[in-house]
């Protein structure tokens, strides 16, 4: 309780209470879990409170995979169905990411009567929102008590290019990650360009922005958009990650460990590679088929999660069925592989000894995963920040190859392709190099949320800030 100090009567708000708004897409919602559950380990004193649609929150926390969720304050809302229509779903990429787009639309009525709620109850009602979520919260400026955090969920070698481009390309790096720039609007579709564009004229409510990265491996980004000022004056910025990624294998009978846990406890280690394109990727019946035979080919051990992309917010007769592998398929590499049809508990994969590899499209959850559990990355990007991602990972921070350079991304990757790929980077000497830069840099990550690490100390400034 504190005093007023007009009146000098006790009240009973609570010094600082934080809110969570993620955009609403299972990969966004999953990095503000992990970074609740960061900062609830961290410290007892700020309530938390975390907002989604009612669908998107089940799928998540059945998903997730660290810290207890019990600390956190969860508000779930109802936002209508999205549906495409043929004119919608023209183009490359076109609709991938709208029905999140329209959530986040939807979800700004309740988010601002949760916020004012909250804000009779508190000091300081702290804002955490994702980039994309800036159109779901931007009413917080009319209420006195609030300051707003704007989370980015990629890369920040992505967000500084991006502004970078918006910018003109001044002369200000000297980096040649950047010579291989794909144009931004060969990656993202129209219409998610032009949610960007909303989200991009509210830039200026925040106070602070926070990065699912860190300062070891892309400072000189997060350097440059603090001194060029690229968010505008005055405004801090923070790097929290790795989230907490690393206590993955909870205490669990084996009867509930998911099979492919069980399966790579009969393996060699580093000799299986993993292969999952994420939540929001589905590959065509032709590029299954081709992956297939490449994987077949290669010799090596693997676990391949084959599924489509969510569509959970779809009435279960509307979802799309799993692409068909070729006839016998399963049958001949029952020894070589397994095959995972739904969803895969990927970070408890990484982090076991037996995974040497993963196949990836490149989304910025996974690579940080996978870097935090030093394995090798073969990045094939397909949309958004992916392909900016995989310059980062492969000529950046050389932690992986490519299996396809982005400028062909129209076309089907052989199995020809991937055969070399997998066999590049689990059994070639460039590969072994590579396995051990990425142990290096998954050493310098689990370092830096130590003790006395760089990102445990970006924390505790984080916090300190907040609870000023």
């Amino acid at each position: 309780m504190a005093a007023n100090k007009s009146t000098g009567v006790t009240t009973n708000k609570i010094p600082v209470v934080l809110v969570m708004v993620p955009f609403p897409a299972q990969g966004h919602i999953n990095q503000l879990l992990q970074l609740s559950t960061t900062i609830s380990s961290a410290t007892s004193n700020i309530p938390i409170h975390f907002v989604t649609t009612d669908t998107l929150l089940h799928q998540a926390k059945s998903r997730f995979a660290g810290a207890p969720l019990t600390n956190i304050n969860f508000h779930e809302f109802t936002v209508p169905v999205y549906r495409d229509t043929p004119s919608q779903n023209s183009g490359k990429f076109s609709g991938l990411f709208q029905p999140s787009a329209e959530a986040a639309m939807h979800l700004r009525q309740p988010v601002t009567e949760l916020l004012a709620t909250l804000s009779a109850t508190t000091h300081r009602l702290v804002l955490i929102y994702d980039f994309l979520s800036s159109v779901t919260v931007e009413d917080f400026v009319s209420l006195p008590n609030v300051e707003g955090y704007s989370f980015q969920g990629v890369s920040a070698f992505m967000v500084f290019t991006f502004f970078w481009e918006v910018y003109g390309k001044p002369n200000i790096i000297s980096d040649a990650t950047v010579e291989y720039l794909p144009p931004i609007d060969s990656s993202f579709p129209p219409e998610f360009v032009e949610h960007i564009t909303k989200n991009m004229k509210l830039l200026s409510l925040m106070t602070g922005f926070l990065y699912d990265g860190c300062r070891l491996l892309e400072g000189k980004y997060i350097d440059l958009m603090n001194s060029e000022k690229m968010m505008g004056p005055d405004v801090k910025q923070w790097a929290l990650g790795p989230f907490d990624l690393l206590d993955v294998n909870p205490k669990k009978e084996p009867c509930e460990r998911h099979e492919s846990l069980k399966w790579l406890d009969k393996q060699s280690e580093n000799s299986v590679i993993f292969v999952c394109f994420g939540t929001s990727v589905s590959l065509s019946d032709e590029q299954v088929v081709e992956l297939a035979i490449g994987l077949e080919k290669s010799g090596k051990k693997f676990i391949w999660v084959l599924r489509v992309a969510d569509k959970e917010a779809l009435p279960r007769e509307e979802r799309a069925e799993g692409a068909k592998l070729p006839d016998g398929y399963e049958e001949r590499v029952k020894e070589q592989g397994i095959i995972i049809r739904d969803w895969a508990p990927q970070i408890e994969i990484l982090a076991h000894s037996s995974t040497g590899g993963f196949l990836t499209h490149c989304g910025w959850n996974s690579c940080m995963e996978s870097l935090t559990m030093g394995v090798p990355i073969a990045a094939w990007p397909m949309h958004c920040d992916q392909p900016r991602n995989s310059l980062l990972i492969t000529k950046g921070l050389k932690t992986g190859i490519m299996v396809r350079d982005w400028e062909f991304g129209d076309e089907l990757v052989t199995s020809a392709t991937v055969e070399n790929a997998v066999n590049r980077l689990m059994a070639s000497p460039e590969g072994e190099q590579i396995r051990k830069r990425a142990e290096e840099v998954s050493f310098d990550l689990r370092g830096s949320v130590a003790k006395g690490g760089i990102t445990r100390a970006e924390l505790e400034s984080f916090l300190r800030h907040i609870m000023r």
